[in-house]
């Protein structure tokens, strides 16, 4: 009796083999994600579904990380906040001086708000930033405290503001995940919207000089289903970028901080929106990637609307070494999809403290 109990009390070969199967698919399923989180070199990065808010991806989204000229979308926001587009801001010494990446304002031009900020969002001039900050503020100083009133609004804790340009200053820093946020909300603006959206255009001072100026989005220029988005570059910051991408009913957006190069800068979105879309369209699950070190890293499931901070304790897989994971796939790395068209290497190198846009 006890023997025929003990083997009634076995699983059967079949379901055994069924277990195994399903452990095995588990784990695989996890370890692409792994490879996939391992391979994006930005120090910080976000994909957000923007019907929801929720993450889709995230590689440390609650760093602390310099924003560059992603800055200027706040700088967007807050002067449409205030200002109509057909108002004219009269160019200050100042706001002429201001460098690298500049319009060349002449002190004394009358410039309309919205030519100013077609120069400030595809251009990424500097001048045209700081011009739309003391027309809307009466100066740098206070419209920084407008800027950082609406992050407060807008529930970005892990973000602040010292200057409308993104150029270096001290205290002024964003997370990938607040700056997927940022573009949400600028998304609303139906001018921002289309600024983003533009390739390139001539724009005029209203003495009559006329000026071309050319979006610095690559992805823009490649995918006709890009909604466009934000660049950004000092040596501090590195490349930055937060852009958005329409398929079908949906919106993805996201929110790279770090990046080597604008090479890598690009491969990385186009990688991550491509991931984004497979979550979305129930393909692949979310996934959050924080790194300890350089060489150390846990991945955890994405939770939805939720950013790292609230998921502690939630890990599905601990600490692995990247280093391990790099020689069990091999020195290249399949990529989702290449770009369309490859973007060389940038061969020049800013100022020190230039910005790229």
């Amino acid at each position: 009796m006890k023997q025929s109990s003990f083997i009634r009390s076995q699983p059967s070969a079949r379901g055994l083999r069924s277990a195994f199967i399903i452990i095995f698919l588990l784990t695989i399923h996890f370890s692409v994600f792994n490879v996939f989180a391992a391979d994006i070199s930005s120090k910080a990065a976000v994909v957000m579904e923007a019907s929801t808010g929720r993450i889709l991806y995230g590689k440390n989204p609650d760093l602390r990380l310099a924003p560059a000229s992603t800055t200027k979308l706040m700088t967007a926001m807050v002067t449409l906040d205030r200002m109509d587009p057909a108002d004219t801001a009269v160019i200050s010494e100042r706001a002429a001086g201001v460098s690298p990446v500049k319009l060349n304002l002449k002190a004394g031009e009358r410039v309309t708000v919205e030519t100013l900020l077609n120069a400030a969002l595809i251009k990424s001039a500097n001048d045209a930033a700081y011009a739309l900050a003391e027309a809307t503020g009466g100066s740098e100083d206070r419209f920084v405290e407008l800027m950082n009133q609406k992050v407060i609004a807008l529930e970005m804790p892990d973000t602040n503001f010292v200057n409308a340009t993104g150029l270096p200053g001290s205290g002024q820093y964003t997370t990938a995940y607040d700056l997927a946020k940022m573009l949400r909300e600028a998304l609303k603006y139906p001018l921002i919207k289309e600024l983003i959206n533009t390739k390139a255009r001539w724009i005029s001072t209203e003495e009559g000089r006329a000026i071309a100026i050319k979006n610095s989005d690559k992805l823009l220029w490649a995918d006709e289903t890009m909604l466009g988005g934000k660049t950004g570059y000092t040596r501090e910051a590195k490349h930055c970028f937060v852009g958005a991408k329409e398929q079908g009913n949906e919106t993805v957006i996201v929110a790279l901080l770090g990046a080597s190069s604008r090479q890598s800068l690009w491969r990385e979105s186009e990688e991550l929106l491509e991931k984004g879309f497979a979550v979305t369209n129930g393909k692949e699950e979310p996934v959050m990637l924080i790194t300890k070190s350089e060489d150390e890293a846990s991945v955890y499931p994405a939770a939805y609307s939720a950013k790292a901070s609230d998921m502690k304790g939630r890990a599905h897989k601990k600490t692995r070494k990247t280093s391990q994971r790099k020689a069990k796939r091999g020195k290249s790395v399949t990529h989702i999809r290449k770009h369309k068209s490859r973007v060389n290497t940038e061969a020049r190198v800013e100022k020190i403290n230039g910005s790229k846009g």
